[in-house]
């Protein structure tokens, strides 16, 4: 039996057939007695949509009624795979992250997660429950919703997997893996065969799209 955290990104869970092959693929690699939480991110492009959408209405497009709006986005993608769980006859459940029990700063837009009290998750998980939280976001002591910045769904999987003690963590992309730079840019861009810690996170305070510091 295994604890195991999993993250979906954006590209990953696009169309209802991407989250469909997700949930294939983990019913396929589920072990009998395995307990399973996903964290997604919003489907597609759906964020810069968003903010798009917000820019027809106000030329300050952040603050709290920003992050209200950009939350929802991750609720369409969690709602969307737990029903195509209980489609294949897996039970599963979503949570938002204040469900899941982030807590966060109450900087809008970038904020950082102070606390994760994980126990619904717990409870969901031993009532038999694939469980599959929002990514990007947590909530202030007052109740309003604050977005994680770019790649907070990556920091969402590794704050509830640690909180968790979750055996494993993992990080799935639609991409082949982590390369020198920009192969959509660089031509002579080559994709590395081992990657440490040190310089994975120096590329992912660079700037780096695929790994959040």
């Amino acid at each position: 039996m295994a604890l195991i955290v999993k993250k979906f990104g954006g590209s990953s869970v696009a169309t209802p057939e991407k989250i469909f092959n997700i949930v294939d693929r983990v019913l396929r690699e589920k072990q009998a007695d395995d307990k399973i939480v996903l964290v997604v991110s919003a489907m597609g492009d759906t964020t810069d949509d968003l903010v798009a959408l917000a820019k027809q209405v106000t030329s300050k497009p952040y603050g709290r009624e920003m992050d209200r709006l950009l939350s929802t986005g991750e609720q369409v993608t969690i709602a969307l795979m737990a029903m195509a769980f209980n489609e294949r006859g897996q039970k599963s459940v979503s949570l938002t992250g204040d469900q899941a029990g982030i807590t966060s700063s109450d900087t809008f837009n970038k904020g950082r997660i102070l606390g994760v009290d994980p126990n619904r998750v717990f409870e969901a998980l031993e009532e038999g429950n694939i469980v599959v939280v929002a990514g990007f976001q947590g909530i202030t002591e007052y109740g309003d919703m604050v977005t994680l910045g770019r790649g907070g769904s990556d920091t969402t999987a590794v704050a509830l997997a640690g909180a968790m003690k979750a055996d494993v963590c993992e990080i799935f992309t639609d991409v082949d893996g982590v390369y020198s730079t920009d192969p959509r840019v660089a031509k002579e861009a080559f994709k590395l065969e081992e990657v440490t810690y040190g310089e994975m996170l120096e590329m992912a305070r660079l700037g780096a799209g695929v790994m959040q510091p």
